[in-house]
């Protein structure tokens, strides 16, 4: 069976306050192209389907339009697990009825741990291969709270919980393989049938870029896992939620196949994984065509102009990130910028002042460089600004990061 793994499609998404409906959708023809034309059996989207918890009815049609054109393809199974930006019961809302195309949903941890094991079929209705298909485990639903825990008590029930989650459901698919092997081998002597796992979380060493959206999943010393969470008898591990597509330990069979367009300016290369299941295991990485070049150009006025006019003389059509670096305080640099792409199809979506960013946050008087912190920065000046002692402060930051948590993992379609 030839399987593709993708993730973290976020549809829906903006670049600052660009629409990109059009790569999305360009990307989603490609993918459906490239199915068709490489014979590809299963489809694996390890969670964020959508960027936001209430998708634009755009984004809603772009993901349903794909599945039916999938549905009607060589393609024979698509599953799809929620990822911590999707609202896990916007995508379970649809899944009896995607069950008729043999699109299988998990949108989060249920309450029968067996929907969380899937059997995926050829043509001619043989089983070819388990998935285990694991949606963001919220912390919720995988830790119980107990009163006067350290940070690290928290993070090391996290783990254990995530740990246990993977073994149980994994118990339940060898249980499943074991009574399709009675089966296969009454009708014809065949092997074991894989097993898959979807999964969608941070792991220990897991590389991001500045700018590329990944926020962090828990609360605390922000609990990464390491790959010996996943139990030992598991043949592919498709991971969803970092954007760069990557290996896990440099293991082959536990990847993740990053985001097919870039979220930022930092990123490079999109890809996605094509896993081969026949008498052995093979993955290939599979490169994604650019749908739309975002360059960052960066230096001073003199470096910056001369950069644009390289890319106005290859007629380039790219969205730009201008970083100023240079020595010279200019109060007008947007108007200069947009000077220089004139009588061009270039298009500026973000500009950094360093030196005039340096210069506000070091004052801390100005509101504008709001846009260039995350959240937990702004709350950490806040902390300066009211004189909060050092010996207060890590309290009152897990309690701000866990606030920010449940603000995060609200379902808001839920009722």
């Amino acid at each position: 069976m030839r399987i593709i793994h993708t993730s973290d499609w976020h549809l829906g998404r903006t670049l600052n306050n660009r629409k990109r409906y059009d790569e999305q959708s360009a990307f989603l023809n490609w993918l459906a192209n490239y199915i068709e034309d490489e014979h590809v059996e299963a489809l694996l989207i390890a969670g964020d389907v959508f960027d936001t918890t209430t998708p634009s009815n755009r984004a809603q049609e772009l993901y349903y339009t794909f599945l039916c054109r999938i549905a009607r393809s060589c393609c024979r199974n698509v599953v799809v697990i929620g990822g911590n930006h999707d609202s896990p019961s916007f995508l379970n809302a649809p899944k009896e009825l995607l069950k008729a195309l043999n699109v299988f949903v998990v949108g989060s941890i249920t309450e029968n741990p067996e929907d969380e094991v899937i059997v995926l079929r050829d043509i001619d209705n043989k089983p070819k291969v388990i998935v285990c298909a694991v949606p963001y485990l919220r912390d919720r639903d995988i830790r119980t709270v107990e009163a006067g825990e350290t940070i690290e008590d928290k993070n090391a029930k996290l783990i254990e919980g995530i740990r246990n989650h993977y073994s149980k459901i994994f118990l339940i698919a060898e249980k499943k393989r074991e009574e399709l092997l009675k089966v296969m081998n009454n009708e014809n002597g065949s092997s074991k049938t894989p097993i898959i796992a979807m999964g969608h979380l941070f792991t220990t060493g897991g590389k991001t870029v500045e700018d590329d959206g990944v926020r962090e999943l828990y609360v605390g010393t922000l609990a990464h896992v390491g790959e010996s969470v996943f139990p030992e008898g598991i043949d592919y591990i498709a991971l969803g939620h970092l954007h760069i597509p990557q290996q896990v330990k440099n293991s082959e069979k536990i990847r993740y196949s990053g985001s097919p367009i870039p979220m930022g300016f930092g990123e490079g290369t999109k890809k996605l994984v094509l896993v081969e299941l026949h008498e052995k295991m093979k993955t290939k990485e599979i490169e994604i065509p650019c749908f739309q070049e975002l360059k960052r150009v960066c230096g001073s006025l003199a470096e910056i102009r001369d950069k644009i006019n390289i890319l106005k003389t290859e007629k380039s059509t790219a969205w730009l990130e201008i970083v100023y670096n240079g020595e010279e305080i200019v109060p007008n640099l947007r108007d200069i910028i947009e000077e220089f792409i004139e009588d061009s199809e270039l298009e500026i979506r973000k500009i950094k002042n360093q030196r005039t960013i340096d210069e506000i946050k070091s004052k801390w008087e100005d509101s504008e460089v709001l846009d260039e912190l995350d959240e937990l920065e702004v709350f950490n000046k806040c902390l300066e600004v009211h004189n909060i002692s050092e010996k207060e402060r890590p309290e009152l930051i897990q309690s701000y990061k866990e606030i920010l948590t449940e603000l995060h993992e609200k379902d808001i379609q839920a009722e």
